[in-house]
């Protein structure tokens, strides 16, 4: 059962006089991983009090791995868990390997190269495999809305070509249904750069079923049910739209409907179109996936499944954007 919360000071007064610790109602906890290959990966549980958890995984750009809505998994998980990014290397599997870390509800791909490799840049590029150093985590219960933060320093750097360095902020309302992700990419190098980011959001059961609906600004975006094992994971090409509504921004909705043992479910997602031109979606609805991949991104995808032309920033200049979701049970 969520939480009501009225002014901050107010509340705060009334709810320490009834609680030992005010993490019994929401918190962040730093944790570490021992078993298997995700041995020694860090990361950050929230839990909101209002049915909203998750995992803010500090080795993999603050990205996040395992997240429920009120008990009920939304993210999709690769077969290898969340494997420890040292294991995994981009580089490798001809450029590939990052299909090796491809799980949980956000992987953001970046920031020198989305979609197939480029050259010697390496599929969706070398973000999802590098650490963040963490800048704060904690709970605040005096902000006019209380909530959870995190906020993470992410830096990719070659000498001889682009130099990000990325700050991230997390923020979920405590009692809340809602998270936002804000991004500040910055380019640290002499010379003008050429920014690419994809926000690549897995979704799967049982959200990701016979029934499942997904809306782009209001309109049908169609979805593959599964049709067997004879389907090659080759003939899995992405769909890119443009993501702008009549405003420059955009709203990805996926429902699904309440069936069997599991209750209905609403995710959307929305941020700005102007930083996040396009919106990719991508599903393998073959046995032992059925993944769903919405990903809205600032390049077009080419017909040879590269990228076209990113962002291009001079030294110095600075690319945000803010992706806000809301759950819902309908």
């Amino acid at each position: 059962m969520s939480m009501t919360l009225g002014s901050p000071l107010s509340e705060r007064a009334r709810i320490e006089s009834l609680v030992g610790d005010m993490r019994q109602l929401a918190s962040i906890r730093q944790v570490e991983l021992r078993d298997g290959a995700e041995c020694g990966v860090r990361a950050l549980v929230f839990s909101t009090g209002g049915g909203l958890d998750f995992w803010v995984f500090q080795d993999r750009s603050m990205d996040i791995g395992l997240l429920s809505w009120r008990g009920t998994p939304i993210a999709w998980q690769h077969p290898d868990g969340f494997a420890a990014p040292a294991l995994r290397p981009s580089f490798a599997d001809a450029g590939r390997g990052v299909q090796r870390t491809l799980g949980g509800f956000l992987v953001t791909c970046g920031l020198d190269n989305v979609r197939q490799p480029r050259g010697d840049l390496p599929l969706h590029g070398s973000l999802p495999v590098t650490p963040a150093r963490l800048l704060t985590c904690h709970e605040d219960w005096s902000s006019p809305v209380p909530v959870l933060v995190a906020e993470g320093e992410i830096v990719s750097s070659h000498m001889g070509r682009a130099s990000f360095r990325m700050r991230r902020r997390i923020e979920a309302p405590i009692a809340g249904s809602t998270l936002t992700i804000s991004d500040w990419v910055e380019n640290i190098g002499p010379d003008p750069a050429e920014l690419m980011v994809l926000y690549h959001m897995n979704f799967g059961f049982p959200l990701v079923a016979p029934g499942t609906r997904i809306f782009l600004n209001g309109k049908t975006i169609p979805f593959k049910e599964p049709v067997g094992s004879a389907i090659r994971q080759s003939e899995l090409n992405p769909e890119c739209h443009s993501s702008s509504d009549e405003n420059g921004r955009f709203m990805i909705e996926v429902h699904r409907d309440c069936s069997g043992p599991w209750p209905g479910i609403t995710m959307a997602v929305s941020g700005n179109a102007r930083a996040l031109p396009y919106a990719q979606f991508w599903r393998d609805p073959r046995p032992r996936r059925n993944v769903l991949a919405i990903e809205p991104v600032n390049c077009d995808r080419a017909a040879d499944g590269t990228s076209t032309a990113g962002t291009t920033l001079a030294p110095g200049e600075i690319w945000s954007s803010s992706l806000g979701f809301d759950f819902s049970n309908p």
